[in-house]
């Protein structure tokens, strides 16, 4: 029996950038999402005569507030994102929904991997002959 060196298929540079191209945009997206389903930050109950915003007023000293301004934000521009609370509440939901995709990815994975092992040993060493206890 001849034993040959396994060489195990190479990607090439093209696939390889198209897998990073996919990768990169899940992270966008997965960033991305809170942001356009509106979950960021609690609504505030600000009432419509409210006072005249300053950096005092929002407890932001003179270094943060040099920083506001080189991003273009004055006071004004700046107040209703530093006056918004993020809310950390947990939904059940989507927790839950959460755990799926991942529990749905691992074996999806998993089932890849075996199929893969499998086609592997069978290139390597061949194919079953026989029960061999």
């Amino acid at each position: 029996m001849s034993r040959t060196i396994y060489k195990p298929p190479v990607q090439k540079g093209f696939g390889q950038f198209v897998d990073a191209l996919v990768v990169l945009a899940l992270v966008y997206l997965s960033l991305l999402a809170p942001l356009l389903l509106g979950g960021t930050a609690a609504e505030s109950d600000a009432p419509a005569d409210k006072p005249v915003a300053t950096w005092e007023a929002m407890q932001q000293n003179e270094t943060m507030a040099a920083q506001w301004q080189k991003l273009g934000f004055d006071a004004e521009k700046a107040e209703p994102i530093v006056s918004k609370k993020f809310s950390y509440e947990i939904e059940a939901w989507s927790l839950g929904i959460t755990v799926a995709v991942i529990a749905v990815y691992f074996f999806f994975v998993l089932k890849v991997s075996d199929r893969e092992y499998r086609e592997v040993i069978n290139e390597r060493f061949g194919p079953r002959t026989g029960k061999e206890d």
